[in-house]
């Protein structure tokens, strides 16, 4: 493909406000709590340096300071927020903590700090981000908690998201230290593992996932290591208007990875492998039917594109499917439910399903 046959993302998306409903729908499934600082809070910093890769290459990231008089205060309440985050927010961890540093990023829609915290009493250390809570990257975080194989961790305030870090290798990363050198099982498995992810970005309407906004997380398993693809960015969750923009494959910052899977799968264990993909999707649908219904609802309150999208949009999913359905939906929750229902429709026994309502 040449540059013009790809697709490209909106340079700017607008953040969107979480509405009573959806704040309702955290709390009830504990993703809210009352934490003790805000997104607003960390951009009152006095000054900042470039943070540098190991190769001297600039991270984009840039490393903030606060007056002395906020920097105390700063740090024992990120401390705290790290509680309510992986515990039960009691201050009985908090003396064991040290926030090493707290980085900008000034490249991208969300604009997040991001937080290095130690445990003094065996050095190791882990991520985290607060960010401004934007609706779209909500629903993105709870689709992929319920409809991925992968689990995620975050809380929301008012106007502040707070995301624990996933861990793994940026696929662009994975890409420049050396793809093409790996091993023709390793090639066929990572093929594999991104058609499965490029299914499950079209089904559930997850956009943008360039090199960079997802990561390759390899696990140990006997005799060999086994990859998994994660996305970790969930701003472009139900925004854009083209199809195009919600499959990986059409992205050109993806070549190196559709390029293996050209190489070394056969059309046919391609089609199986999407199909093994939406059918575990419809079972996962089915088998938490009543909290996605509670979050489809709140979606189908929502505002999270503009008409303009949602228009070409459905029009981009009945061409795709030939679903009628799609010609009547007019919000991004409705177009999201018809294509779950297009889903169970066609992977799953029918039969089973007349009594489930979407």
């Amino acid at each position: 493909m040449d540059d013009s046959e790809y697709e490209k993302i909106s340079k700017k998306k607008p953040t969107y406000p979480i509405q009573p409903f959806l704040s309702k729908y955290l709390s009830d499934y504990n993703r809210n709590a009352l934490i003790p600082v805000f997104y607003d809070d960390l951009l009152r910093f006095s000054g900042a340096i470039e943070v540098y890769d190991e190769s001297g290459e600039d991270t984009l990231w840039v490393r903030v300071y606060y007056p002395e008089h906020e920097r105390t205060t700063i740090d024992k309440d990120l401390k705290k927020v790290y509680s309510i985050l992986h515990g039960d927010g009691s201050d009985t961890s908090v003396p064991f903590l040290n926030i090493d540093a707290v980085d900008y990023c000034t490249f991208g829609n969300s604009k997040p700090f991001r937080i290095k915290v130690r445990n003094i009493l065996n050095d190791n250390y882990t991520y985290m981000y607060v960010k401004k809570a934007d609706a779209s990257r909500v629903y993105g975080l709870e689709l992929e908690h319920l409809l991925s194989p992968n689990r995620i961790n975050f809380l929301v305030y008012k106007e502040t998201l707070i995301e624990d870090h996933i861990s793994g290798i940026p696929g662009d990363t994975f890409i420049e230290s050396g793809l093409d050198s790996c091993s023709i099982r390793t090639q066929k498995q990572i093929a594999k593992e991104f058609v499965k992810f490029n299914e499950r970005c079209i089904v559930r309407l997850l956009g943008d996932m360039r090199a960079y906004n997802y990561v390759i997380v390899p696990t140990h398993d006997f005799d060999q290591v086994r990859y998994r693809i994660r996305a970790i960015d969930f701003d472009q969750q139900c925004y854009e208007g083209r199809l195009r923009v919600y499959m990986p494959q059409f992205l050109k910052e993806n070549n190196q990875y559709v390029q293996m899977v050209h190489n070394n799968l056969q059309p046919e264990s391609i089609e199986q492998y999407k199909q093994e993909e939406r059918s575990t999707i419809a079972k996962r649908i089915l088998l938490g039917k009543k909290r996605i219904r509670e979050l489809i609802n709140c979606m189908l309150e929502d505002r999270i594109s503009s008409d303009e999208k949602i228009i070409q949009l459905k029009k981009d999913l009945f061409d795709y499917t030939k679903d009628a359905a799609f010609k009547k939906c007019n919000c991004m929750g409705e177009i999201l439910e018809t294509a779950f229902k297009y889903v169970i429709r066609h992977y799953q026994d029918v039969n089973s399903l007349k009594d489930i309502k979407y």
